[in-house]
């Protein structure tokens, strides 16, 4: 049976968007001068979650539900201030801000589950 093949892909794919992430998280942590200590976090655990996806290990499950949480309050509440902010006067960065911002917690919900669905092929 050649399904785990697809399998790995996937995960492959969502270790991809877990590290993607995690780099975006560490260049706005430094884009801040280091004022925002818990995008940092997000970005650590982001990127030890895209490293424990491509070794296939089972700590991370802890990982993805942590950040399921956490990357979904961030996302929300980071979209709820920039559209508060940006009512009256949309331009298209903060457009783009929100596009990716639903982007990124659709992602985190998608790859949360595939991962939390399939735990038991985590080792």
């Amino acid at each position: 049976m050649q399904k785990p093949k697809i399998e790995k892909s996937w995960m492959f794919a969502f270790s991809i968007f877990y590290a993607i992430a995690g780099g975006a998280d560490l260049y706005l942590l430094i884009l801040s001068n280091f004022t925002l200590g818990y995008v940092g976090v997000l970005g650590i655990l982001s990127l030890t979650t895209a490293y424990g996806l491509i070794k296939r290990k089972s700590w991370t499950v802890w990982l993805v539900a942590i950040l399921l949480f956490s990357g979904i309050t961030f996302g929300a509440t980071t979209l709820y201030t920039s559209i508060r902010i940006q009512t009256f006067n949309p331009n298209p960065e903060g457009l783009l801000l929100h596009l990716t911002l639903i982007v990124y917690i659709a992602m985190t919900i998608v790859a949360s589950v595939y991962v939390l669905a399939r735990r038991e092929k985590l080792q």
